[in-house]
């Protein structure tokens, strides 16, 4: 029996955990939803990721109001895609801050990721009729842009990495509590989507630069918050793994003059006995291997995910 279409039929709704991860340092995890976060300055907010619709955002704000009341002054959003910025409306932020090529990212290609996202997670979109339309930064930096938190609260330091997820990932570090924010570059026990990444980088250099920072706490795009150093590592080790285990088996197939069906199946088979039970495994990796396949055939930009072409890749793959 055909598998259903990506997260179409996951429908259940998932139990939310906010966490105080230091003073005025507030996760929000969801059993492999994306995650959100909030810091608190001296008499303002920073929120990280904006979810998928200001209905579903405003549902985030609502637990965080419970520990305080300061305004949003600054939305970060660590990368371009629709789950994590279509929401921003609801925060009702002074700034919204991205990455330069993010800025670019949903110029080129943000309503085809909004159309890509609802048809394969439409539980993440509860109350799409809130959205305004697309989310537009009002800042952008290339390489590091540092906020003062005020009184005593030390700095957010917003760094960009590399490519990883996407060409315009960015992470929100505390140096004060060693608490870093790594949006989809890192994942804790959660599958990677890698459609539109760039394997190679994120692989090495960029996840090297992640790991340099030498946070004590992470909280990655999905999945728990890693607490100590070990798990850290071990969450930054997960994630290179996962990918350096797709790029040899692609790569296998790629340089035999296999097909993408046969790519697909050896990293399945190799991926799935490890990651195969963690959220969105099966969801992720038509697209993935799709990705890779494209790089290897010298595609260093990645192509537009559009509906049809997201059926027509699930369908050769999966169905």
């Amino acid at each position: 029996m055909p598998k259903p279409f990506a997260s179409s039929a996951d429908l259940q709704e998932k139990a939310e955990s906010l966490e105080v991860l230091a003073d005025g340092v507030y996760a929000l995890t969801a059993e492999g939803d994306p995650n959100v976060g909030a810091i608190e300055g001296e008499d303002f907010l920073i929120a990280f990721e904006a979810r998928a619709t200001p209905v579903m955002a405003r549902r985030w704000l609502d637990r965080l109001r419970e520990h305080t009341d300061k305004p949003v002054r600054y939305l970060v959003l660590s990368h371009y895609h629709a789950v994590r910025v279509l929401g921003a409306s609801a925060f009702d932020a002074d700034v919204i801050v991205t990455h330069e090529v993010t800025r670019c990212l949903i110029e080129e290609r943000g309503q085809q990721d909004w159309e890509s996202e609802r048809a394969r997670m439409p539980r993440l979109f509860t109350g799409e009729a809130s959205i305004p339309g697309l989310t537009r930064p009002d800042v952008t930096f290339s390489d590091r842009l540092v906020i003062q938190l005020g009184g005593d609260r030390g700095e957010v330091v917003l760094q960009y990495c590399g490519r990883g997820h996407t060409a315009g990932d960015i992470v929100l570090w505390l140096p004060r509590d060693r608490i870093l924010f790594a949006g989809d570059l890192v994942e804790a026990q959660a599958a990677l989507y890698t459609g539109d990444a760039f394997h190679t980088d994120w692989s090495t250099t960029t996840l090297g630069r992640v790991a340099a920072l030498g946070a004590e706490t992470l909280i990655g795009g999905r999945g728990a918050v890693a607490q100590g150093s070990e798990a850290v590592a071990a969450a930054i080790a997960q994630t290179r793994e996962f990918l350096l285990v797709m790029r040899e088996k692609v790569g296998e197939v790629h340089a035999a003059h296999g097909s993408l069906r046969d790519a697909f199946e050896a990293t399945h088979a190799a991926l799935a006995p490890r990651y195969g039970q963690w959220p969105i495994f099966e969801h992720c990796l038509p697209f993935n291997v799709q990705r890779l396949w494209d790089e290897l055939d010298g595609v260093d930009w990645p192509r537009i995910w559009t509906v049809e072409r997201d059926r027509e890749v699930w369908e050769s793959l999966q169905g």
